[in-house]
């Protein structure tokens, strides 16, 4: 189902996006009064996510914009020594591990330990007083560090939405060494310019790093979160993926709740009551979607009233619907209603009268609604002549799987009841055997046919929003009643992560 996917980026956003606090959102009653969709990330896709941790972290440290060092200092002999460290930049980064724990309701803590960056820029020194008199000089320089990273993502709702704060970032060096031009200057120099410069350029390092960092978090939360809204839209009709409820943050899992309501025009979608409980979902799959049966009968009714429930056969495909088997009693079905017509002269539309209602149950999804078919025929020179109409009430129950990054809908058990049926072949309506044969055409491979149709179309929208592109493995629709729960695990594309940073940086 279109609305089965729509995974997350990384750590620093996937995780933002899926847990918010309440700081500046004004909930309804606690807990789930307007819950439509929920979601739960467990602590294994955490993990998975946060092997992306890298990424970011090199991304922070090359787009810091490191500012100048200068300073100066009275020397013995020297006189006043000014000096000053500019077009400071990372030359090389590697990071050893990261780990990451959610601390319940609290933040999201993200250890990285062993983080070796050198940088790169130059120095200028030179002496006022004493034997030399302003006498500067350049030289290059490198340093070479050992950093441990840790960041608390605080999370706050704003406007609805995640906003994140990763302002709670402490850098410990191991190591911080200053090197200039290959250790060929003074050795007293280089003393000189280590212990007295470390210490700001430990300050330096970590401000920069640290709100490069908070910066990165918001627009990878804010980029998922547009990412996730435009996933629920299709021209007019979307899907409210505004928070209804505080998020948890639990040891092994995190799970939000969103409201869920289908938006379309002037069409107000209203409820106030949800099934929906914690305890309907596991920990045993990396990721969980929890939908309200209200959500598909609204979209059905969105599509409905944007006229999108109308299906045209023509050609082969109608050839294939009437000649589904080969005996007597089609033959003369076929050649009444189309008048000896060819099909390629032939038309049949479908579509449906009223909001077709939907409830979830154990066995699958219940559709019901009420449908019109309508045959034409164009005879040569002349004007459209409508050979057939009826009206049908149609219930059937469909499964939904998604197999090889393909919707698949198949249709279980279905019952039709004729409303109104008019046939030219048969004004009276006293021949049983027109409607007898249209009866088990609409069964056998008429309702597939849709149903089909249906499934290519979701399908081709899901992967228009980018779905195919993500690794989802043993994907499970499991539906109940009053609600479904889609459950997965994924790989993570790591093209995706570096195409957004080129990208955005």
């Amino acid at each position: 189902m279109l609305w089965a996917g729509r995974m997350r980026l990384r750590t620093f956003g996937i995780l933002l996006v899926l847990v918010h606090t309440s700081a500046a959102c004004e909930f309804g009653p606690f807990p789930y009064s307007v819950t439509g969709i929920v979601c739960r990330m467990t602590k294994p896709a955490a993990l998975l996510l946060n092997q992306e941790t890298a990424q970011v972290i090199q991304a922070a440290f090359r787009n810091a914009k490191f500012p100048n060092i200068t300073g100066e200092r009275s020397m013995r002999l020297l006189g006043k020594v000014a000096y000053g460290l500019t077009n400071i930049q990372v030359n090389d980064l590697s990071i050893e591990q990261s780990e990451v724990e959610l601390k319940e309701n609290d933040a999201i803590h993200i250890a990285i330990k062993n983080v070796t960056a050198f940088f790169k820029g130059t120095l200028t020194y030179g002496y006022a007083g004493g034997w030399f008199l302003h006498l500067f000089h350049s030289v290059d320089f490198e340093i070479e560090s050992s950093i441990d990273l840790q960041i608390n993502i605080k999370l706050m709702c704003q406007k609805d939405q995640v906003a994140a704060d990763a302002s709670d970032c402490y850098l410990t060096f191991h190591k911080l060494m200053l090197h200039l031009q290959g250790d060929k200057e003074p050795g007293w120099l280089k003393q000189l310019f280590v212990d007295f410069i470390s210490f700001t350029l430990k300050l330096v390092l970590k401000s920069e790093v640290c709100n490069e960092i908070n910066f990165l978090a918001q627009v990878l939360a804010d980029f998922v979160h547009d990412l996730a809204e435009n996933f629920v839209r299709d021209e007019d009709i979307s899907v409210d993926i505004s928070l209804a409820s505080v998020p948890l943050i639990k040891a092994n899992y995190l799970e939000s709740h969103h409201k869920g309501l289908v938006l379309y025009k002037n069409y107000s979608d209203v409820f106030s009551d949800s099934v929906f409980s914690p305890s309907l979902l596991t920990e045993s799959r990396m990721l969980y979607f929890w939908l309200s049966e209200h959500i598909l009968g609204s979209l059905a009714s969105a599509a409905f009233l944007d006229k999108r429930l109308v299906l045209t056969i023509r050609g082969e495909k109608l050839q294939a619907l009437f000649e589904m088997e080969d005996t007597e009693s089609q033959r003369k079905a076929v050649q009444m209603i189309f008048q000896g017509t060819s099909y390629n002269n032939s038309v049949a539309k479908v579509w449906s009268l009223a909001h077709p209602q939907i409830s979830l149950q154990p066995e699958g999804t219940v559709v019901k609604s009420l449908v019109a078919v309508e045959v034409s025929i164009f005879p040569t020179g002349e004007e459209p002549l409508m050979v057939l109409y009826m009206e049908k009430e149609i219930t059937v129950t469909i499964q939904a799987v998604y197999v090889e990054k393909k919707l698949i809908l198949h249709p279980l058990d279905s019952r039709i009841e004729f409303k109104v049926f008019k046939c030219t072949a048969d004004p009276s309506g006293n021949d049983p055997s027109i409607r007898n044969f249209l009866q088990t055409m609409i069964s056998v491979v008429g309702i597939p046919e849709v149903i089909s149709r249906i499934e290519q179309a979701l399908t081709s929208l899901m992967n228009s929003k980018g779905l195919h592109l993500f690794e989802i493995r043993n994907p499970e629709i499991i539906t109940r009643k009053g609600y479904v729960i889609v459950q997965l695990d994924f790989s993570f594309p790591n093209h995706l992560l570096l195409d957004f940073l080129e990208k955005r940086l």
